[in-house]
């Protein structure tokens, strides 16, 4: 196989894990009480959000307009959660749904960001610099390069791990997504120092300020959730 057909078939088992995960892990009784069109519409827009927030950067930095933005290859996990998370809130609200909705899609998503890093490994791309350790490997330019791709597979199942841990303790309840993504905005943040990016500003990149961003964003969300008592306006 080649590395893109190796790429595309490890996106499709990402695919199929997260479809298993959601069969194994399925949604809270209040969010399985929805209105099947409400499921539907977060859903919908949780990949409709991810999709555009995954190509975000790349318009930005080929031209919003331009087409070659839109549909080459290019694509990044962090602005895509971002955007998938957006879009579901703008519809919760929109729609008047006010049950946390995130606990259902935690691990599965967590499963399948973990199978799909090794689509990136095979592939060659969204690798580190250089790295003279060991574990160092070279992706086609004779450079021995942290394997990134393969530290973060690692981190996603660890949270996986994490996250079964708390759904069967039924610990942390409508906040296991958010605790997902803030782990993972701190992770992503300390990673890219070992990532060939452009910095962009205060000597932080592209990446580490959408970090910084997303984990703000959500902490400021739960800190809200707990004083309001979300958690308790419909039981779960």
């Amino acid at each position: 196989m080649t590395p893109r057909q190796q790429y595309a078939a490890f996106m499709l088992l990402a695919a199929l894990a997260f479809l298993l995960a959601r069969r194994c892990f399925p949604p809270s009784p209040a969010v399985a009480r929805l209105p099947l069109a409400q499921r539907f519409a977060l859903a919908g827009s949780a990949f409709i959000g991810g999709v555009l927030g995954a190509k975000l950067p790349f318009a930005l930095h080929d031209g919003v307009w331009t087409e070659s933005a839109w549909l080459a290859d290019g694509k990044t996990i962090t602005t895509a959660l971002i955007g998938a998370y957006l879009a579901v809130e703008m519809v919760k609200w929109f729609l008047g749904i006010r049950v946390p909705t995130g606990d259902g899609f935690a691990i599965p998503l967590a499963l399948a960001l973990g199978v799909g890093r090794w689509g990136c490994f095979f592939n060659g791309c969204c690798y580190g610099t250089r790295c003279d350790e060991p574990w160092g490997v070279d992706f086609g330019d004779g450079v021995p390069r942290h394997p990134t791709q393969v530290y973060e597979s690692l981190f996603h199942f660890a949270m996986a791990g994490v996250l079964i841990v708390l759904a069967g303790r039924d610990a942390l309840r409508g906040h296991r997504l958010k605790l997902y993504l803030i782990a993972y905005a701190a992770f992503r943040f300390v990673t890219e120092f070992i990532r060939p990016e452009q910095v962009v500003g205060l000597g932080l990149t592209f990446y580490q300020w959408a970090s910084l961003a997303l984990a703000t964003g959500l902490i400021w969300q739960w800190w809200r959730q707990n004083g309001e008592g979300e958690n308790a306006v419909t039981p779960q």
